[in-house]
């Protein structure tokens, strides 16, 4: 995965962009990108980051990894 890509959870668009071992989560609101969080590609499954780099976003280890990373800053107050 080399660009920015944008995945759908649970109705949410969030963005998707590559940035070293890391993957940053954002959504956009108004034409701007707001980054929620900053993922270790590391701690994702192995199927979430084949899917990545295939640029499957439909995938469901893909959807279910996200859904976790957004529940999480949800608890955290993002």
């Amino acid at each position: 995965m080399d660009e920015e890509m944008t995945i759908t959870v649970d109705s949410e668009e969030y963005v998707l962009r590559p940035e070293g071992d890391s993957l940053k989560v954002g959504r956009r609101m108004g034409g701007e990108t707001t980054w929620l969080d900053d993922v270790e590609l590391a701690s994702l499954p192995a199927d979430a980051r084949i899917a990545l780099d295939r640029g499957n976003t439909s995938d469901a280890a893909l959807v279910l990894a996200l859904r976790g990373v957004v529940a999480a800053e949800v608890r955290r107050g993002g």
